[in-house]
């Protein structure tokens, strides 16, 4: 259960503070927020773990106790509404009141399942109540009397003072009348007969006649039949001290009102946000397992593509139709890095980089991609940090972000990339901490997104473009690829003036790395040095792709379909000189066959074949990892690492 409202202060310290709980029917526990849990004395920690349900009714006030049982028990047993206002019995001995406000859930069965809700302290409110009860019989009370016909009404001096009239014994009618404001009933009623009224309970809005001053009386009486006629006798009081207060009351009760509205439909965007966090997390789990699925599937095609290139008779139309299935596969490898990416479980290299110097090495490639309908123009200051990233994911995040760019100014334009230097205090920027960051900002002059397109924009799958161009990972990509560099991504968008995607990168106070470009030319194996290899992975096409690789280039291969058995093959044979294994295994993973292996053969050389950054930390140091899915020349440049680092 997460805490529900940790940053709301102490219910005694604050007029109208409010608590929340959430009580799961089925399990019998009781969630409750830090207010509720400062009410009744609980302790905080404990009581984000849950409590026993019965706790709701313990600081109850014994008066009220069961009245409030026979409320909850109609929740419990499928009700839907509960509003109610009862006394408490705070720790110190204090009595509060509060106005308790809650629904009741049910599950897929119809089944009461969660009896939800928050209270609002009123004990100010109820105080206000008894003091307008006090102030209705304090002060001055004037009496009257009238007799049907009569033109006056016989008054006491202090009637005429509670009026601003000058003291007599008798006042005409007329005049008393003459102090209430229009709209309202005669405080002295001129009836006739039968018409006489059958009560005199009322309140007047009064202009007081010698001061004109405002004030509130009530008027009450009796009326005595004589006959045909009647007899008025009756007392007035102000009231405007009552009134007063009946008006605050009036306020403080729409303020709670919109406070218990408030807290209920926080609690409810609440619950949707977590409903919303769980299903992307649900996503993201997907998404990944589905990459590494397509990882060893690429990786079992594109080898054995690799594999087959060599060994066709030299047709033209055979190779072309083998390079356009390669093709195939390194678009789908690209596919899967997006899904790892927003997974954020793709494997990343991250190391001090000139990002001016990246974005210039790209100006040629963007222009290309771009066409010349399009101006690139960048915005860079003359000194700047490192930034610590994936130089080749930082190159595709941004070749994609102009990409975009482009498509929203189909008549072409200017593409604007600009870079500055930000020190972030923690609040500033959503999901940033506390630091020193490169903001990287891709900016166009097209169509923009309204709200509801800007709000789902980074959604995984969703896209803008037409069918078949777009896969809707490029954004969720890049948010990914942020976050897993320790920075973040948001966009800005206005309809008809454009969008600003911006991404925030942590600087770095290390040199930049100098980058090799990968060689173009065809892959030849080196015989000059056979070695003899354990590989080891749980998918048996990948391990025979593996196997086919290996001995390809030359080296003698023992297999094994697990960590287990891999350990038996070590044992039984000391002349293995390098392990090469996957990481995602069940019972034993990659690093801890690596480390058991180390333990009784400290010299092998070991490669970890991975689509996933999920090693460890701190368990990772002295391998050499292996990215998949992976080419014959990625596998021998991995071995001529492992080559350097060992004695093999």
């Amino acid at each position: 259960m997460p805490d529900i409202s940790p940053s709301l202060p102490s219910l005694r310290t604050v007029t109208g503070a409010s608590g929340a709980w959430e009580w799961d029917i089925p399990a019998g526990k009781l969630y409750v927020d830090w207010n509720f849990a400062d009410l009744y004395g609980l302790d905080p920690d404990k009581a984000q773990a849950g409590l026993p349900a019965s706790v709701f009714f313990q600081a109850i006030h014994p008066a009220d106790r069961a009245r409030i049982k026979i409320a909850v028990a109609g929740i419990l047993a499928g009700a839907e509404r509960f509003s109610k206002e009862y006394r408490v019995i705070a720790p110190d001995g204090t009595t509060l009141w509060v106005h308790a406000h809650g629904h009741g859930h049910r599950d897929s069965q119809d089944e009461p399942s969660r009896f939800s809700g928050v209270f609002v302290d009123v004990t100010e409110r109820k105080r206000a109540e008894e003091r307008l009860r006090i102030a209705q019989t304090a002060g001055g009370v004037g009496t009257f009397e009238y007799i049907d016909g009569f033109a006056t009404a016989s008054v006491s001096d202090e009637f005429c003072r509670l009026l601003g009239l000058h003291p007599a014994p008798s006042l005409p009618v007329q005049t008393i009348n003459s102090v209430v404001q229009p709209g309202q009933a005669q405080l002295i009623p001129e009836a006739r007969g039968g018409n006489a009224p059958a009560t005199l309970e009322a309140i007047f809005h009064i202009t007081r006649n010698d001061d004109g001053g405002e004030r509130w009386i009530a008027r009450r009486g009796e009326m005595l039949r004589e006959g045909s006629g009647f007899r008025l006798i009756g007392v007035i009081y102000d009231v405007t001290a009552a009134k007063e207060q009946e008006a605050a009351l009036r306020e403080l009760n729409d303020t709670l009102e919109s406070r218990v509205q408030q807290e209920l439909a926080i609690r409810l965007q609440t619950e949707d946000a977590l409903r919303q966090a769980q299903k992307m997390e649900a996503v993201g789990q997907l998404t990944g397992g589905i990459a590494h699925d397509f990882n060893n599937l690429l990786m079992a095609i594109s080898s054995s593509l690799a594999l087959l290139q060599k060994r066709v008779p030299d047709d033209p139309q055979l190779h072309r139709l083998i390079d356009n299935a390669l093709q195939g596969t390194h678009r789908g490898a690209a596919l899967t890095q997006r899904m790892l990416a927003f997974a954020r479980r793709q494997d990343l290299n991250p190391e001090p980089v000139d990002i001016v110097q990246l974005v210039d090495g790209m100006t040629d490639l963007l222009e290309r991609t771009l066409g010349p309908a399009w101006t690139i123009d960048l915005q860079f200051p003359d000194e700047l940090p490192l930034v610590m990233a994936d130089a080749n994911q930082l190159e595709l995040a941004i070749l994609n972000l102009t990409v975009n760019a482009r498509d929203a100014m189909q008549d072409g334009g200017i593409i604007r990339i600009a870079v500055r230097e930000e020190r972030v205090h923690a609040g500033m920027v959503s999901d940033l901490a506390d630091g020193h960051y490169l903001k990287l900002a891709v900016v166009d002059e097209g169509s923009g997104m309204d709200a509801a397109t800007l709000g789902r924009a980074m959604e995984p799958f969703f896209t803008t473009k037409g069918v078949g161009k777009g896969t809707g990972l490029g954004l969720s990509m890049i948010d990914g690829l942020a976050k897993q560099l320790g920075g973040t991504f948001a966009l800005e968008s206005t309809p008809g003036l454009g969008t600003s995607a911006n991404l925030w990168l942590p600087a770095s106070s290390g040199d930049a790395t100098e980058r090799t470009p990968a060689v173009a030319s065809p892959f030849e194996a080196d015989p000059s040095r056979q070695l003899r290899i354990l590989a080891v992975d749980d998918d048996a096409l990948i391990l025979m792709n593996t196997v086919d690789l290996l001995e390809d280039l030359g080296h003698s291969v023992i297999e094994a379909y697990s960590g287990e058995r891999a350990l038996e093959l070590l044992e039984h044979h000391p002349e293995i000189e390098l392990l090469i294994t996957d990481q995602a295994m069940p019972n034993m993973t990659g690093v801890q066959l690596i480390e058991q292996a180390k333990l009784t053969h400290p010299g092998i050389g070991v490669i970890l074949a991975t689509g996933y950054a999920e090693i460890p930390e701190g368990r990772g140091q002295g391998i050499v990892k292996l990215g998949k899915p992976f080419d014959q020349r990625d596998l021998a440049n991995a071995l001529e690492q492992v080559m350097k680092k060992s004695r093999v």
